[in-house]
This record gives C-alpha cells, sequence and structure tokens, in this order.
C-alpha cells in the first residue's frame, strides 16, 4: 500500500455555492492539489452531508478533490431542515444533473467518482448517465437502493435488535405498523406540530444508528445536530418511500454503460447498512469491477482496515489513470 506522505490539508483551496436552478443552490469545497487528478466524494445518508474524512481517503499530492452537500443537505440551500422546504425538486436525476454542473463550473473534464452508502448509488446512477464523465470508480458500503434493500433496513433487521424495532416500529400511529414504516415517518416528518416532527426524527435516527454501529445512539444532542437529524431524515425518507426514483434493478441491468471504466468495490463483511450480497452481485454482473471485502469492517468508514483499503484503492487507480 503507498503511504501519503502527508495528510490532506483541512484548508479547501477553492469552496463556494452553485446555483443549480429549481431555487437550489449547492456548497462545494475542494482541495488537494490544483493540478492533480480530479476526483469526487458522494456523501451518504441520503441527506447526511459532506463528510471531511472523505478527504483522507485520497492523496493530496495526486488529487485534487472536491466534496459537495447534495441538495437540501448540509451547507446547500434551501435546507430540509426547514420543514417549508420544497423536496419535490430533490430527486435522483436532480443530483446527477448538479453534479454535471458542478463538474462544468470547475473546468474539470474527467473526474474519479467515490461513493459511500447511499453515495455509491448515487455514484452508479451519474456514471450510468454519464459514462464519458466518469475515469474511474471508488465504492463503498455498496447500495443499488433496491427496494429489497429498503425492505431489508426497515424491516428486515428487526430480528437483530429486537427492542430497538419495537420503539421504532411504535413511533407510528399503531394502524400504520404493519405498513411502509418509511412512508409513515415520512408523514409524520411533515406535520404541523413541531414536537411530532421533532420526536419522529429522533426515532428514525435511533434505528438508523442501530444499523451502523448496534447502538441507538441515546446521548442528547446539540440544537444544530438536533436540525440536521430532521433535515437528514426528511431527505432520506424522500427518497426512499420512492426507491431513489430507480426501476427494478435499473442500475444493474445499465453497468454494460460502465465498459472501461476501471472501478474498485471496498465492502466491509460485517456491513449491516449495507450487506455483502449487494457488492457482490453487482461485481458478478460488471466485469470491469474489483471487489475488495475487509473481513472485520462493517459500515462505517472510522474502521481502520476499511479506511486502508479505500485509500489503497484511490492509490492503485491514480497510478492507473496517471499512465492512461
Amino acid at each position: 500500500m503507498t503511504q501519503h506522505q502527508s495528510a490532506p490539508d483541512a484548508t479547501p483551496i477553492r469552496s463556494g455555492m452553485l446555483d443549480v436552478g429549481d431555487g437550489q443552490a449547492i456548497y462545494y469545497e475542494v482541495s488537494g492539489n490544483p493540478d492533480g487528478i480530479a476526483a469526487v466524494g458522494l456523501h451518504g445518508g441520503p441527506g447526511s452531508g459532506l463528510s471531511q474524512r472523505m478527504r483522507s481517503f485520497f492523496d493530496p499530492q495526486r488529487y485534487r478533490v472536491v466534496l459537495f452537500d447534495q441538495r437540501g443537505a448540509g451547507q446547500s440551500r434551501p435546507s430540509a431542515a426547514d420543514p417549508d422546504t420544497d423536496l419535490s425538486v430533490n430527486t435522483t436525476s436532480h443530483l446527477i444533473a448538479d453534479m454535471e454542473k458542478l463538474r462544468a463550473h470547475l473546468g474539470v473534464d474527467r473526474w474519479l467518482v467515490l461513493g459511500h452508502s447511499w453515495g455509491s448509488t448515487l455514484a452508479l446512477a451519474y456514471a450510468e448517465a454519464h459514462p464519458a464523465s466518469t475515469a474511474a470508480m471508488v465504492l463503498v458500503g455498496v447500495t443499488m437502493t433496491r427496494q429489497r434493500e429498503i425492505d431489508w433496513l426497515y424491516a428486515d433487521l428487526a430480528p437483530l435488535f429486537p427492542a430497538e424495532w419495537l420503539e421504532f416500529r411504535a413511533g407510528v400511529p399503531a394502524e400504520r405498523r404493519d405498513g411502509d414504516l418509511v412512508a409513515a415517518y415520512a408523514d409524520l416528518l411533515k406535520d404541523p406540530d413541531p414536537a411530532v416532527r421533532d420526536k419522529a426524527a429522533r426515532d428514525f435516527h435511533a434505528w438508523d444508528s442501530v444499523s451502523v454501529s448496534g447502538t441507538s445512539d441515546p446521548a442528547p444532542a446539540s440544537e444544530a445536530e438536533v436540525r440536521r437529524r430532521y433535515g437528514r431524515a426528511r431527505i432520506v425518507t424522500h427518497y426512499f418511500r420512492h426507491a431513489a426514483w430507480l426501476a427494478p434493478d435499473q442500475l444493474l441491468r445499465g453497468v454494460d454503460r460502465l465498459a472501461g471504466i476501471p472501478a474498485i468495490l471496498v465492502q466491509g463483511r460485517l456491513d449491516l447498512q449495507a450487506p455483502l450480497e449487494t457488492a457482490w452481485t453487482l461485481s458478478r454482473a460488471w466485469p470491469g469491477a474489483e471487489l475488495v471485502i475487509v473481513g472485520d469492517a462493517g459500515h462505517s468508514t472510522s474502521n481502520l482496515a476499511l479506511a486502508d483499503a479505500i485509500r489503497s484503492a484511490t492509490d492503485r487507480l491514480a497510478v492507473r489513470l496517471s499512465a492512461a
């Protein structure tokens, strides 16, 4: 594995807001080598906002790294944390178009696309729509946001955490507890009563935390964190109740469009949010993709072995892209 000579500078060399239409502006940051290989990092959630940790997956001497907050998330405006923000103009196709506008705005010809969790779904959707703009791909904690994956997260995972599942299920009205819980929570998050909205966001976040860390994260949150969780819950439920506006197996069936694009899938064997089956199925359908399984890792990129595997992937692709 190539050892990076220095950690990425936490200070972006460029940042700004980009008007992408529909009354939306997305926040972006650029770091690393201004003359390096262009790369874009796609955060998870959907709606979690950019992660500074993602910058550490790239050698700052080799890469020019672009991170951005997807619509409604982080510093992008309007924020989904404001209950009046219209989410009808926040869909997968909108995010794909935003990426192309950001690429053009920054003067990037082609870029490596790295996506984690939901970001891997967005990366696949983007690359299949714009293969000519995609130089290489690294997908981590791989998802395709198929209905079976959504059902796993919000129903089938229940036997592993029975007590937490009962609390999650109890958070919606009794008459909806045997139905679509994602849709039920989405409706609660639109309730005119702020107390109802806040409780729904707290309950939804608690269940999501279980599948990442095995705990419901009972620690009190700051006002800013409460607001962030509400906005994230709105976006997650908005996307997942619509299966991300993707046809069944759309991304799997579209992998032939990625022929010739080098790709590495980095997957924790113990990942509960994004079980290995998805990455394995995708790798079998996509001959050009290499699957790297990290045996003792789950979903979180704070796992050192998983983080090392991601850095190794971007290092190896840098060598390949530089030689092309």
